[in-house]
């Protein structure tokens, strides 16, 4: 055990030198994670900052590690989250560094004491943890979406009825939104603007989006040019299905929500409840409990 806490601290000590040597040194950012830091920098708090400037130097190690299918997933669940705090494929890849570093380094140190069970929860912090502030970036946006688009569709249906053009209705309403789904309807116009074909940017709006409702968007836009059906029309149909998809979901939460409040009643709340009113009584009604138990 001795040995094993000595070694622990003559690897902390060298790694302490080799830091204040690498700060001293200046080493030279990669480019592309070097842009990625600018871009990101004005939305990552100071914390996160911290976290991808102290990762910075191995970020490209941890992306030639995880190989390129498993960078290309990242870089979906990244796109489908938003850029959460400016960050991207590199910053994610610094972090993992980061976290994996001080996850496993207090593993280990937790391992030495005989801590099992804070060692375990270590690692899974190592892991996990930015994996968890993407999926709940991704289930974010994704409600924010869904509660925006159904109003969208109706306002984009009255100026499209206006006289406006499909295209300068999407700019137009675009410009009065904030929020996820504004910033994707941008991205998509400055892509049509680059020459990017409406098909195409509206397929990249649905891969990066993980919605049901965007991608019944998409669809009925496609296939109302496709059919040369009324724009009009298709919006308006499709905002109501929307509105009664989500009455639906709503009324299969609440009917789940019962079931689960049953179970905390039953489990929790009534015997605790019993268990009060039984010990009132008892300390009400005066007895002596030392002539109950005999003594």
């Amino acid at each position: 055990m001795g040995l094993l806490l000595a070694l622990l601290a003559a690897v902390s000590v060298a790694g302490v030198c080799y830091g204040a040597a690498l700060c001293r040194g200046g080493a030279k950012v990669p480019p592309d994670l070097a842009v990625a830091l600018e871009v990101g920098a004005t939305r990552a708090s100071a914390v996160g900052s911290a976290v991808d400037r102290l990762g910075m130097r191995w970020a490209p190690l941890v992306l030639r590690l995880m190989g390129e299918r498993r960078v290309a997933r990242v870089r979906t669940r990244i796109d489908r989250a938003g850029n959460p705090g400016g960050l991207t494929v590199d910053r994610y890849a610094a972090r993992r560094a980061v976290y994996g570093a001080l996850g496993f380094g207090g593993a280990l140190v937790m391992v030495a004491k005989g801590q099992w069970l804070v060692a375990a929860l270590l690692v899974a912090f190592g892991l996990f943890w930015i994996e968890v502030g993407i999926w709940a970036a991704v289930r974010e946006r994704r409600v924010a979406i869904e509660r925006t688009l159904p109003d969208f569709l109706d306002v984009l249906a009255v100026v499209v009825s206006a006289g406006l053009s499909f295209r300068q209705a999407l700019d137009r309403v675009a410009e009065r939104y904030e929020g996820p789904w504004a910033d994707e309807l941008r991205i998509a116009l400055r892509q049509m603007d680059m020459g990017v074909s409406r098909r195409e940017a509206f397929d990249g709006l649905r891969r990066r989006n993980d919605s049901e409702q965007v991608a019944q968007f998409v669809s009925a836009l496609q296939q109302g040019e496709e059919l040369g059906s009324p724009i009009v029309d298709t919006l308006m149909d499709l905002a109501n299905d929307m509105r009664r998809t989500d009455a639906q979901n709503a009324r299969r939460r609440a009917a789940r929500a019962v079931p689960k409040a049953t179970v905390i009643i039953t489990t929790f709340i009534v015997p605790g409840t019993l268990a009060l009113m039984v010990a009132g009584f008892f300390l009400g009604s005066a007895v002596d409990f030392g002539t109950v138990t005999g003594r």
